[in-house]
């Protein structure tokens, strides 16, 4: 398991995409590939009107990625702090780790001929500051810290939003 966790709060999300464009712009990438993803959830109609919320998907950092299994030439790799990411240099272009997630995550860069994947921006972890998705979240609905502090944060999070309505 990572020792990473990106958590939303998708009350909060708004849409606007800034994390996707962060992110791109982070790795310097073209039109096309979107290492996370905003998607649309809905809407549907409750009590009458139609509602929708919006969930961020970045990389799970699976326990066990398919990806890294199904690579042939070792250029999808896991950290030891269960970061999962793309070493270019080995990357050959043969797209098998695009298949073999579930969940879509690695994408085509048409420019470099290369996949490109989350990889909790460990460029910018590396140097103590956070994913280029959570700085630039307007609405702050991106959370990101390690797995075990996660749940505090929720907690801290709902407090201040039970107190706000008191």
């Amino acid at each position: 398991m990572s020792q990473y966790y990106l958590m939303q709060d998708t009350k909060r999300c708004i849409n606007c995409k800034a994390c996707e464009v962060a992110c791109k712009i982070n790795k310097g990438l073209p039109k096309g590939p979107k290492p996370c993803e905003v998607i649309a959830v809905g809407p549907k109609f409750i009590g009458g009107l139609p509602k929708a919320f919006f969930k961020f998907m970045p990389c799970f950092h699976c326990e066990k990625p398919w990806c890294t299994s199904a690579c042939p030439t070792g250029a999808m790799k896991k950290r030891e702090d269960g970061i999962v990411y793309v070493d270019e240099s080995l990357c050959v272009g043969c797209k098998v780790c695009i298949a073999a997630c579930p969940w879509g995550v690695p994408q085509w860069n048409p420019e470099r001929f290369k996949v490109v994947k989350c990889d909790y921006c460990m460029d910018r972890l590396d140097k103590g500051l956070l994913p280029a998705c959570v700085t630039i979240c307007v609405t702050k609905c991106l959370n990101f810290g390690r797995a075990d502090e996660m749940p505090s944060i929720k907690r801290e999070r709902a407090a201040k939003a039970m107190a706000y309505f008191e």
